[in-house]
């Protein structure tokens, strides 16, 4: 079979290109492989072979589920007091105070005992506010016996709010008490809180009564 012999100026070009891509490739960094070519793909065949959007990480969806809430459940104060009227409402918001505190604390004690604690903390915050009434309670102000210059002038003084809770035992309860007044500087405050401790204890016949602890 007779072959055709190749033109000199197709070996020329031939040799040209293998020239260009041998100093291609010595120029480039040891160990760098020269990039695959794409292959040619349609569109429909991108559209299958994309991969899908990456979900959420699994890790991160169960740290949110198990966070901590930014209410914990023992923050009652807290929710209390976001529930509490603007300073300077007066009197028409003593009831929204007084249902705060209930919703606050739920009722544990009976009714009775409940009844006789609000008096007793009552009674005490007014005396330790202003001085009026602290010869009842000799153990927990033990200076009752002098002239004290009260705190707090007595015309002023408004108790907003009361409720008693157990203390952590059937034998021990809190009075919660929100209150204004206005010091000896002239300054009047309100939703002032106090609470006052009591502890139960039983005579030898039988009678029982709740005895108010000193302030510390």
């Amino acid at each position: 079979m007779t072959t055709t012999p190749r033109s000199p100026r197709l070996l020329l070009l031939s040799t040209a290109l293998l020239a260009v891509a041998g100093i291609a490739l010595l120029g480039m960094p040891h160990g760098q492989q020269p990039p695959a070519p794409a292959p040619a793909t349609s569109p429909t065949t991108r559209a299958t072979t994309d991969p899908p959007s990456a979900p959420s990480a699994p890790g991160r969806k169960a740290a949110a589920a198990t966070a901590p809430s930014t209410t914990p459940a023992g923050s009652t104060p807290s929710v209390v007091e976001s529930a509490l009227p603007p300073h300077g409402e007066g009197v028409a918001g003593d009831r929204a105070i007084q249902r705060s505190l209930e919703a606050g604390w739920p009722t544990d004690l009976p009714a009775a005992d409940e009844r006789e604690l609000v008096t007793a903390g009552r009674a005490l915050l007014r005396a330790d506010a202003t001085g009026v009434g602290r010869e009842k309670w000799p153990t927990v102000f033990p200076d009752s016996g002098q002239e004290v210059v009260p705190a707090f002038a007595t015309a002023r003084f408004r108790i907003q709010a009361a409720i008693a809770r157990r203390d952590g035992s059937p034998t021990k309860a809190v009075v919660h008490l929100v209150w204004a007044g206005m010091d000896r500087g002239g300054t009047f405050t309100d939703l002032r809180i106090t609470d006052w401790h009591f502890t139960r204890t039983t005579s030898t016949k039988g009678a029982a009564t709740w005895t108010p602890q000193p302030r510390t």
